[in-house]
């Protein structure tokens, strides 16, 4: 049985310009992402627009052997609705490709939560910003784009929680031993933070590893620790903050 991990991603980036494409490692951050999630035993699946700047994704998820679906610019819960018909997906763990330190392993037990009776699992708020993401079932993403009022879905949690008795819960992570570490990519200084984690760890490093070094040096999340502020604020929605 396939776990699908799906790749929501685009070049355009209003806080750091064309962040995906940038280098990490042995390629680009994209494609780091796709070959971390395959290192976890996950099918990514990509998710772009069909906006002509995002062509490179796609020959960057086909260069990579890599499923890939392009879809809305605006409206993310009917890109997603047309990758899980398209390539019927049932259920699925949501991979930011703003997070290349992502704990594949949180994902599996996630998405086995969800296989519980929930429609939707929440990243657990105790392990590190860029851990784990979300688990969903299509079902849920079907009733959603059913009832939103708009195509602008790019908050897409908003419209998920409005569904009708939602089924959700947050994952459960009772081993973490430090929480105060940002390692999702929106701004400079996350670059540059991802980067150290790189050259100190390289590329798979697992979370336990991620975990024992920012324990040994107690100030390395000041680096950019400061920018969760200005994300959350960034998220507001008629306002209120809304989930991822």
């Amino acid at each position: 049985m396939k776990i699908y991990g799906f790749i929501t991603v685009r070049t355009t980036s209003s806080r750091l310009s064309r962040k995906c494409l940038l280098r990490f490692g042995e390629g680009n951050v994209l494609e780091h992402v796709i070959r971390r999630a395959k290192s976890f035993g996950f099918e990514p699946l990509v998710c772009t627009t069909q906006l002509g700047e995002d062509d490179i994704i796609e020959k960057i998820a086909k260069r990579e052997a890599c499923l890939i679906y392009r879809g809305s610019v605006k409206d993310k819960l009917q890109r997603w609705l047309g990758a899980c018909q398209g390539f019927g997906v049932e259920s699925f763990h949501t991979i930011d490709a703003d997070d290349p330190f992502f704990d594949g392993e949180l994902g599996k037990k996630s998405l086995q939560l969800l296989q519980k009776g929930y429609d939707i699992v929440y990243p657990s708020k105790s392990v590190y910003v860029g851990a784990v993401g979300f688990s969903l079932t299509s079902a849920i993403i079907k009733k959603a784009c059913s009832i939103k009022e708009s195509d602008d879905t790019e908050m897409m949690w908003y419209y998920i929680e409005k569904v009708p008795d939602v089924r959700q819960i947050e994952l459960p992570v009772p081993d973490v031993r430090i929480a105060s570490i940002r390692l999702t990519l929106d701004y400079e200084e996350d670059y540059w933070m991802l980067l150290s984690v790189l050259r100190i760890l390289g590329p798979e490093a697992i979370r336990t590893d991620i975990e024992d070094l920012f324990i040994r040096n107690p100030d390395l999340h000041k680096v950019n620790w400061f920018r969760n502020e200005d994300w959350k604020r960034g998220q507001e929605v008629n306002g209120k903050e809304v989930r991822g």
